[in-house]
């Protein structure tokens, strides 16, 4: 709802809010992600200019810690016309990335222009913020979803007797300023449109935007090359029901005071690959801890360690660390996903030079990292 929903009126991030994401946890994390698109850009051959968008960019946590990784690593991109470009729908959520990101110096641009707000990163990096990805310039780009597929709507269907039926939402008629759940009386059009013929699970949550989103990703990654990167949580076409609500750090009814808690289903990634229509490759779905571990997260936790005078900072550092790779905490729930060109992964075939069929390097976080 674009007056009353969760995102436009509250959007709770953080400590103070009703859920708290690992850039806000750990700065590893977003360090980590910004060396899997470094290393990627290297792979297929430093390309001279790269777009990086973020979908649903939260506070803004994530691109700034991506951001101090590409200031780090300047010499690398020295030559690379780097831009960021964020899709966000929330006016509030908007204004906060743009302190954190530029320290409020922003411009807001004319009403007929795509882009609404424009301004400079602390480290010197255009950035733009869209409603919508079909807004964001066409260009060699690399994607980042964390934890924005799951905030979006979902259908619920449930198998009966009778066929599948979709779940909706109704007024109790007992007490009516509460809702329920209800089965459609009989088929919807969205029973018809979004069930695959050879499901085999008795309850099913499919998210159509996601797929809308996954391939507008596909096909621009197909034509102008780029990758893109899905953090979330959620599981590989076997899960049934996961629709649940958040406020304050709890679990809250999703039926009760709409509008005022964060809802959210986990993502099938079983779906969204099937979405990619096979335009990309995909990788994964991998566990956090997988993907973390192979982007040499113990060896960059050494080095904060020693670095660290004190022991809070230590304390903490270990704490982040376990709630980012501990199976029962975020390690096994949060998954990645990726896709890439497919040369990417598979040379096109040479007949004429078979001997020059050097190894294509392997995709970081999927493989080990090797950083030259």
């Amino acid at each position: 709802s674009p007056s009353q929903g969760y995102y436009t009126r509250r959007g709770g991030v953080g400590e103070s809010g009703d859920f708290i994401t690992s850039p806000e946890i750990s700065q590893v994390f977003g360090e980590l992600i910004g060396i899997w698109y470094i290393s990627e850009w290297m792979a297929v051959g430093k390309p001279t200019t790269f777009q990086l968008v973020e979908l649903g960019p939260g506070r803004g946590t994530l691109t700034q810690d991506i951001l101090r990784v590409f200031k780090q690593l300047a010499s690398v991109l020295s030559k690379c016309d780097v831009s960021v470009h964020l899709v966000e729908v929330s006016p509030k959520l908007s204004e906060i990335q743009a302190v954190m990101l530029t320290g409020g110096k922003v411009q807001p641009s004319p009403e007929h222009e795509s882009v609404y707000m424009k301004g400079i990163s602390k480290t010197g990096i255009p950035i733009f913020w869209y409603r919508d990805i079909q807004d964001v310039p066409p260009g060699y780009s690399f994607y980042l979803a964390h934890e924005f597929f799951d905030a979006l709507p979902i259908h619920k269907f449930q198998r009966t007797e009778k066929g599948w039926r979709e779940v909706l939402v109704d007024i109790d008629p007992e007490v009516p300023d509460q809702l329920r759940f209800v089965l459609s009386p009989s088929r919807t059009p969205a029973t018809q449109n979004f069930i695959q013929p050879e499901e085999t699970r008795d309850h099913v949550e499919v998210c159509p935007e996601a797929g809308v989103i996954v391939q507008r990703l596909a096909s621009r990654i197909e034509k102008d090359g780029g990758a893109a990167l899905v953090a979330d949580y959620g599981h590989d076409g076997t899960k049934t029901d996961t629709f649940r609500g958040f406020r304050n750090h709890k679990l809250h009814d999703v039926l009760s005071a709409p509008g005022t808690a964060d809802l959210t289903a986990d993502v099938d990634f079983s779906y969204l690959r099937k979405m990619a229509q096979g335009k990309t490759a995909t990788l994964g779905p991998i566990k956090q801890r997988e993907f973390l571990k192979n982007m040499g997260i113990d060896l960059r936790l050494q080095v904060l360690l020693q670095n660290s005078g004190d022991t809070a900072t230590r304390e903490q550092l270990l704490h982040s660390y376990d709630m980012l790779m501990n199976p029962e905490k975020m390690g096994d729930c949060f998954h990645f996903f990726a896709l890439l060109p497919h040369h990417r992964l598979v040379r096109p075939d040479k007949k004429d030079k078979p001997e020059s069929k050097s190894p294509l390097p392997p995709v970081a976080g999927f493989n080990e990292l090797l950083l030259k």
